[in-house]
């Protein structure tokens, strides 16, 4: 629906500043840039004005503090800021020991249609650019400089670190727990305007990328870190590491979040994609994910079963990652070499708890950052929307022209979808047409995976989850009313607005059982839960969290389905 009092949105005029990069500084994003403050530095200064002042445009915030960002959700945004998306995900959970530390998962990388989508988005085909801007295979990290900050000291591959106690005065209580991060393995497809300008890889390849985020913050006395992170672009409240899944297993340059530059002068030669060393795998392509401890640092293994090839990352010191100190007091924001490890030891734990999202072995979607658009003005709005109607939304912002794709030529916005009117929540889904034939004319394959396995044995346990409650708050919704964290009122499933919401269902490939995301029509479809997002995500779920003071805080985060039996074990030998 179009907004007519833009302007009255003020969190969405304070994060459109951020996009005007997307038509400025685009040369920057596509090229590698040479000149920026040293990566190795152990500490960096707030860069100055005189910079700042030299640059038409600025990138204006930090990686994770934009509505561009492939980041973890927080559990709350300060002044309603909206820095998260939504993941429609599946929760694994084993009390068997490594099981937090080891599992291997075989992904079927999705296909899109022969015919390229039009501009308007409306009456063609669909392509996986327009549905997400990846998926990905997740797991807690310890970090010791990460939120709660009560200890410097997380042990890693422990549940002795699942602290998750209500009395301030116990031992277990949960802002005690030790500082810990999430790591993602997110896969960027192909055809459309590649990282870290848009969100893929290759004209017609994928490529993966390990990243890792923290919060520093401390969650008991509310004192955030120096505000010197928040001029980087990987910086801010919430740090990102980001390295390639390369064929050599050695990162294209340093991982930690200072090494891609300040917002005013970039560095993007870790976070664009480098085509000649990085792991590039073909739509269709059924890959092998390895996931495990080493003493350098956790890894990421992949095999590429159609190909034969293989890459690696491990999240170590020799592969440039770091963690940003929590220094609140500091002029200057410090980083220091850190190797990442898992935080627990089973998958029976709670994950983070500065998290929206509950989960710690996960796979999950990200969807609703794209949005048709057929007239872009030079700060990067959509002038004339492409849903049919002409109309621009209040959320067609930071959007790219199609000249930068790398095949489809249409142009896109890539701010989240806050009024739920995007592909992502159309019948645009795989299997939404009941006629086979129709659903693979007009859409993309799903996404095919199997649960997990740690050390050859499967996963007992699992959940649906979904975080609408999160996005569904004032500030970030377009729209009201707006969903009440405190006691559930208006936080919906599926979101207002929403003709379609995707989910999960099983079947058999390949001698296993898989899951698949889209819709209820998908042929060979054994289990869909349901066969809606309402029935499949479950009820309202209020979360546990550390707040100011040593007093707890319990927000309505997500749906969740409850735990139930693996209905799904991956095929072992």
């Amino acid at each position: 629906m179009p907004c007519r009092h833009r302007r009255a949105v003020s969190s969405f005029d304070e994060l459109k500043r951020f996009k005007l990069v997307t038509i400025s500084l685009t040369s920057l994003f596509l090229a590698i840039a040479a000149v920026a403050v040293p990566a190795s530095a152990a500490s960096h200064g707030n860069p100055g004005t005189r910079a700042e002042r030299a640059s038409p445009y600025s990138y204006g915030k930090a990686y994770c503090q934009n509505y561009k960002s492939t980041c973890v959700d927080i559990y709350h945004h300060p002044n309603g800021r909206y820095v998260g998306h939504d993941e429609p995900s599946v929760l694994f959970n084993s009390k068997l020991p490594g099981s937090g530390n080891d599992m291997t998962y075989t992904v079927t990388l999705p296909k899109d249609p022969a015919k390229q989508p039009n501009a308007t988005g409306v009456g063609g085909t669909t392509w996986n650019f327009e549905l997400r801007p990846t998926f990905w295979f997740g797991l807690t990290m310890c970090d010791n400089q990460s939120a709660p900050e009560f200890t410097k000291t997380c042990k890693a591959d422990s549940d002795g670190n699942n602290l998750v106690g209500t009395n301030p005065k116990a031992s277990n209580y949960i802002g005690k727990h030790p500082g810990t991060a999430y790591m993602e393995l997110q896969f960027y497809g192909p055809g459309y305007v590649p990282q870290f300008l848009g969100f893929g890889c290759a004209a017609h390849q994928y490529c993966a990328a390990m990243t890792i985020d923290s919060y520093v913050n401390n969650m008991n006395t509310g004192v955030a870190n120096t505000a010197a992170c928040n001029q980087y672009v990987l910086g801010g409240i919430e740090p990102v590491n980001w390295a390639y899944i390369t064929k050599s297993g050695k990162s294209q340059g340093p991982a930690n979040p200072l090494a891609s530059g300040t917002v005013t002068k970039p560095i993007f030669k870790s976070v664009n994609p480098n085509l000649k060393k990085d792991l590039l795998m073909s739509p269709g392509d059924r890959v092998q994910i390895h996931m495990h401890d080493t003493a350098a640092g956790f890894q990421v293994n992949l095999t590429d079963l159609t190909t034969g090839k293989s890459g690696s990352m491990t999240a170590s010191v020799a592969n440039g990652f770091g963690h940003i100190l929590y220094t609140p007091k500091s002029k200057t924001c410090h980083e220091a070499p850190y190797a990442f490890h898992p935080a627990y030891s089973t998958a029976s734990v709670r994950g983070n708890v500065w998290t929206a999202h509950t989960y710690n072995v996960a796979y999950s979607d990200e969807i609703g950052h794209f949005e048709n658009c057929l007239k872009i003005n030079s700060a990067g709005d959509c002038t004339k929307g492409g849903d049919g109607t002409g109309k621009p939304d209040g959320d067609d912002f930071g959007c790219v022209s199609g000249k930068y794709s790398t095949v489809v030529k249409i142009d896109g916005c890539f701010a989240a979808d806050q009024d739920y009117d995007g592909q992502s929540y159309r019948l645009d889904w795989p299997g939404t047409f009941r006629s086979v034939a129709k659903d693979r004319a007009a859409h993309p394959t799903p996404v095919i995976f199997t649960s997990p396995t740690t050390r050859g044995r499967n996963y007992s346990a699992m959940a649906f989850e979904a975080d609408m409650p999160s996005f569904e708050v004032k500030g970030a919704q377009l729209n009201p009313p707006f969903c009440n964290q405190n006691t559930g009122a208006h936080c919906v499933n599926p979101p207002p607005g929403a003709k379609f919401y995707p989910i999960y269902s099983t079947a058999k490939m390949h001698g296993s059982c898989v899951w698949r995301e889209g819709g209820t029509f998908l042929p060979g479809t054994i289990k869909d839960f349901g066969g809606n997002s309402t029935k499949e995500f479950g009820s309202l779920q209020k979360i546990l969290y550390p707040n100011t003071g040593f007093k707890t805080l319990q927000l309505y985060t997500v749906f969740n389905s409850g735990l139930m039996n693996n209905p799904c074990p991956a095929r072992t030998r």
